[in-house]
């Protein structure tokens, strides 16, 4: 990958001032940054943060990234978890570039199974040749994994083909309106 920097957009609320600097800096390091302080856009949320990394999600990325640096950013995001307690109180939305676009929600209530989907987030990469083969489904230009709680695992929970968007629902893919 190339050292020129490329534009991150990292778009937030609820979040102070200090854990947005931290996690500026680490991206920083890498990116160059489009932050923006949005209006609240999901009331179930004391937080969010919305992350656009302009590469696709694979190993070259963390290798590129590195995984220190990585390491650094979940941790934070484990450390805001923390301070917040249980509920609807931190979501994160990692959104990667590429063909298709692959995106990560995190809204897992519980501390524990939080900090468990953001330990198994790079590990999708694993998975994600098998998990991208759909033998239905043509031109998907975008996924978005959320992490199920009951099978500690994430799960490819809404996918985005021929402008339409396909929800997975009880492991059926039903069309829903965009």
């Amino acid at each position: 990958m190339s050292e020129d920097f490329l534009c991150a957009d990292l778009n937030h609320y609820g979040v102070s001032p200090w854990e947005i600097e931290v996690i500026y800096g680490l991206l920083a390091e890498r990116f160059k940054i489009q932050q923006n302080e949005i209006a609240e856009q999901d009331p179930n949320f004391v937080s969010v943060i919305e992350l656009s990394i302009p590469l696709s999600f694979n190993e070259e990325f963390f290798k590129w990234f590195e995984y220190h640096r990585w390491d650094k950013i979940k941790y934070i995001f484990k450390e805001m978890k923390r301070r917040r307690g249980k509920k609807n109180s931190l979501k994160i939305d990692i959104n990667f570039s590429g063909i298709p676009k692959i995106g990560f929600s995190l809204d897992v209530e519980e501390k524990d199974g939080f900090d468990n989907a953001l330990e198994k987030l790079d590990f999708v990469i694993e998975l994600l040749s098998f998990h991208l083969n759909f033998e239905n489904v043509e031109d998907v230009s975008k996924v978005i994994y959320k992490f199920d709680t009951e099978t500690r695992k994430w799960k490819m929970h809404t996918l985005f083909a021929n402008n339409k968007r396909f929800v997975l629902v009880n492991n059926v893919w039903k069309i829903t309106p965009i």
